[in-house]
């Protein structure tokens, strides 16, 4: 009975380190993506990281195992897991504006900096199970038993930690609500390993027992100083979503700016739909003039809501357009509501969820005359948005001479990005254009860019002259097509960016690097 007691606290224990470590490693991707963004080199960096310290943390546990048997050892380490992971939210900050790191190659960068950041909880909260281990056995007899068992449970602890932080935690609490909860859930497993076993003389002044009591009354003590002056390091979010950190800000008196993570998405005048900043924006806007012609009450759908800019602007200038918006967080769409003026009754029809979900879903035959796609996570798109088999179901779904659009950021005169996507649109579209708000096609360096994709040839010359009303006024819309193009591509030698090979992160690396 006393075996299963014991064997019982140690499931306990290895349960609980193991869970902490999972919460931590799912929160670091929010934690560090308003600072360097969310790609496959940021979740690389801190999968890497972490699986490094639970590697280096099992060794030196077991090294300390062998040597210090000793439940206070155990509780030691929690109590030293505790404050590792209560640094973790003002360390983030310092070093993610640090220079210490620039200049390095990207991967390398990311490496660093969520090393400094996260490498130090894992390890310290790695060292558990060898020790629990070693205060288990007993019987060697029975060891292959005790070993399976406990790892089991920290298996088990793992499993818990990644699903309920990825499906529930983020969203119910935010992620630095969730590290003072870890933070907090460790010293009191620590403060448990105390009593959990009997220590002789635990309340007699012995320096170990000194060293234990005065480590966590430094904890709670720092983590109160740390909580109570939050707002000089910590910072401030409109939402937190399971996607995103939400950020809305006033720029001007009748302007609001919406950051997502790192990334400023959308610029809005709530009082004023018609007000587009960005360029990409006013090229949209010029092909829906043209469009118009033809078709002054299209069928519109918006890959992305961001600040819902311009579903907005089409709504107000095109009263008769149907306007559909796929945004994957329902609380980017709830900000836009509550904070950048989208009307709660707005003709504006919004879809929660994932965009191409959406089209392999759509069950209406009637097509779209316009697809918009503004689908930037950071600086590159979610890779599944790119590819050929999801340029042939936006062209599916749309009605005959519509036009796909899409606003994508890349370096014209080095960037591989631009081009892989150009080349794979043109295996499903007949004409493939590339647009900018600017005609110095020669300097251009890094900008955003709107691809223009369709079975419906635009005479170029009919469509600027229409645009700027036979040249008398400015326009955005300037192409970059014919031979020009045809060179272009073939220098860069583009990627075709298909369901098994869309190296999309990769592609925009060295873009994310400057």
């Amino acid at each position: 009975m006393h075996r299963l007691s014991v064997l019982w606290k140690a499931n306990f224990i290895a349960f609980v380190s193991s869970f902490c470590v999972m919460v931590i490693e799912l929160v670091a991707a929010r934690i560090m993506a308003p600072y360097i963004g969310v790609s496959l080199y940021t979740w690389t960096s801190i999968i890497g990281v972490i699986l490094t310290g639970i590697a280096l943390g099992n060794y030196i546990g077991g090294k300390v195992a062998d040597r210090h048997p000793h439940p206070s050892v155990l509780a030691g380490i929690f109590i030293a897991g505790s404050l590792a992971t209560v640094a973790v939210l003002p360390l983030v900050k310092l070093v993610a504006h640090a220079s210490w790191f620039s200049g390095l190659p990207l991967m390398l960068s990311f490496i660093l900096r969520t090393t400094c950041v996260f490498f130090l909880p894992s390890l310290i909260l790695s060292m558990v199970s060898p020790l629990v281990i070693k205060l288990t056995l007993a019987d060697v007899g029975q060891t292959g038993g005790v070993v399976g068992t406990i790892y089991a449970f920290s298996t088990a602890g793992a499993i818990a930690g990644t699903f309920l932080t990825g499906f529930y935690f983020i969203l119910w609490f935010g992620t630095r609500l969730i590290v003072w909860l870890v933070a907090a859930m460790l010293l009191l497993t620590g403060v448990l390993s105390w009593f959990a076993w009997k220590i002789p003389d635990r309340w007699q002044p012995r320096p170990a027992n000194l060293a234990f009591w005065i480590a966590t009354l430094i904890i709670v003590t720092a983590s109160a100083v740390l909580f109570q002056y939050k707002g000089s390091w910590q910072e401030v979010y409109t939402k937190e979503s399971n996607y995103y950190a939400i950020k809305v800000v006033a720029d001007t008196a009748n302007r609001k700016v919406l950051v997502l993570d790192h990334l400023i998405h959308s610029y809005v005048t709530p009082g004023n739909p018609t007000v587009l900043e960005y360029g990409y924006e006013k090229i949209f806007a010029e092909f829906a003039r043209y469009l118009a012609q033809d078709n002054p009450t299209p069928r519109v759908l918006h890959l992305g809501g961001g600040g819902y800019t311009f579903p907005r602007y089409m709504e107000s200038v095109y009263p008769g357009s149907a306007n559909e918006v796929v945004e994957i967080d329902p609380l980017v769409t709830e900000v836009a509501y509550e904070e950048l003026g989208l009307p709660r009754n707005t003709a504006v029809k919004t879809y929660n969820q994932d965009a191409r979900l959406f089209l392999i879903q759509r069950k209406e035959e009637e097509g779209y005359n316009m697809v918009i796609g503004d689908v930037f996570n950071d600086l590159s798109t979610p890779y599944h948005l790119t590819t050929l088999e999801f340029a042939r179901l936006v062209k599916a779904n749309m009605a005959e001479g519509g036009i796909y659009l899409i606003n994508i950021i890349d370096d014209f005169q080095g960037g591989r990005y631009l081009p892989s996507f150009m080349l794979t649109l043109r295996r499903v579209f007949a004409h493939v254009t590339l647009f900018c708000d600017t005609d110095n096609w020669a300097n251009l360096g890094r900008t955003t860019f709107v691809i223009a994709a369709s079975d419906r040839y635009i005479d170029p010359d009919e469509y600027r002259s229409f645009i700027s009303e036979g040249g008398s006024k400015p326009f955005s819309s300037h192409a970059y097509d014919g031979a020009a193009l045809e060179k272009y591509l073939a220098e860069r030698r583009p990627v075709l960016l298909t369901d098994d090979h869309a190296p999309t992160d990769i592609l925009v690396a060295p873009l994310i690097g400057r």
